[in-house]
């Protein structure tokens, strides 16, 4: 079950966000990330919404939407993503992915914007792909992969209108 993420679900979510923040492979945050710095990444206010799915009274995984920037950008949404690491290869992502394709056309979107997909998270690219995301650029040697050194960043695009 996928639901609106509470105070009560930040130490379930912190501990594969911080373990995948350290890991290096998919998301450009602080190293130094403590579980309050953390949860000022993670946990949007609105208009943002973060969510959490739940199984058995596990957090498996969480997601974060809302608009990719304020103002005249507003119309564009954005995401990001986390799956616990025991939970991977069991559909979490996928349930994550379509639970805000639907919500950002519930809430009026014209399309989502993924700012910034590691080109060697090809298990994300394939799933973002497979929802209809195009990748419509990529920087160059903008993230400082643990295991590769330094790749590409994907921009990717899904219309909703």
């Amino acid at each position: 079950m996928i639901h609106t993420a509470t105070d009560a679900d930040w130490p379930r979510i912190w501990p594969f966000l911080q373990e995948t923040v350290l890991a290096g492979e998919t998301y450009a945050y602080p190293l130094d990330l403590t579980a309050d710095s953390g949860r000022d990444l993670w946990m949007r206010q609105p208009p943002g919404r973060t969510v959490v799915l739940v199984e058995d009274g596990e957090v498996l995984g969480s997601g974060t939407m809302g608009p990719n920037r304020p103002g005249r950008g507003s119309h564009v949404g954005t995401a990001s993503f986390l799956v616990a690491p025991a939970a991977r290869g069991r559909g979490v992502g996928r349930a994550l992915g379509e639970h805000v394709v639907q919500w950002h056309r519930d809430q009026g979107f014209h399309a989502i914007q993924f700012n910034a997909v590691v080109e060697t998270n090809t298990v994300a690219v394939r799933l973002w792909q497979a929802l209809g995301f195009g990748i419509i650029g990529t920087v160059p040697q903008a993230f400082d992969s643990a295991a590769h050194g330094l790749v590409g960043l994907h921009v990717m695009h899904l219309p909703l209108d």
